[in-house]
């Protein structure tokens, strides 16, 4: 694969990429450094991506191992979240309005966090990047019977915790363990 080529595929991906890393390591600067070194790792294997049926899938993996690694080589994870990706601004919406989502995102981007790594990241690649589940099964290398099985437990924990702490009246005083 030539510079250009390279250039075209490879490297419109890093926003895809970032937040899918983002998720995994729960904090932006080592998202960052994290992608850089996925694409010199992907610069690297150049030569081979043109043998490759799917370059994304390749790049999402490379991004998920070497998150993964960056995980298990540190003692604590870092609690800062991502900007939601859940809820967006609209127009004909209140400000109030707004915050409220925005606050039920970052809430839900902590809830999310707390899910197991393989949880977390099937719900990442296909509720947050909408990949389907052929894409899921190659880039994490699991079953997409896997996958169904996982991404429902995930959406139902989530869906739980949420409503636990509307019910008792404030999200901030719910624990995120259980």
């Amino acid at each position: 694969m030539d510079t250009n080529r390279f250039k075209s595929e490879v490297l419109p991906l890093k926003n895809k990429l970032y937040r899918f890393a983002c998720r995994l390591l729960n904090d932006g600067e080592d998202a960052r450094d994290a992608i850089q070194e996925v694409f010199i790792k992907l610069w690297d294997r150049r030569d081979k991506l043109d043998d490759l049926n799917s370059i994304e899938a390749f790049a999402m993996t490379v991004t998920k191992n070497y998150c993964l690694d960056r995980i298990k080589g540190r003692k604590t994870v870092s609690i800062e979240q991502t900007k939601s990706l859940l809820f967006r601004e609209s127009e004909g919406v209140t400000a109030e309005k707004n915050i409220e989502l925005k606050d039920s995102a970052n809430y839900i981007d902590k809830l999310i966090a707390t899910l197991p790594e393989q949880q977390k990241m099937i719900i990442q690649l296909r509720d947050v990047e909408g990949y389907e589940f052929e894409e899921i099964e190659k880039a994490l290398d699991i079953s997409v019977n896997t996958i169904r099985v996982n991404l429902s437990r995930a959406r139902k924990r989530i869906r739980e915790l949420y409503t636990n702490a509307i019910n008792d009246g404030t999200e901030k005083s719910k624990s995120f363990t259980g």
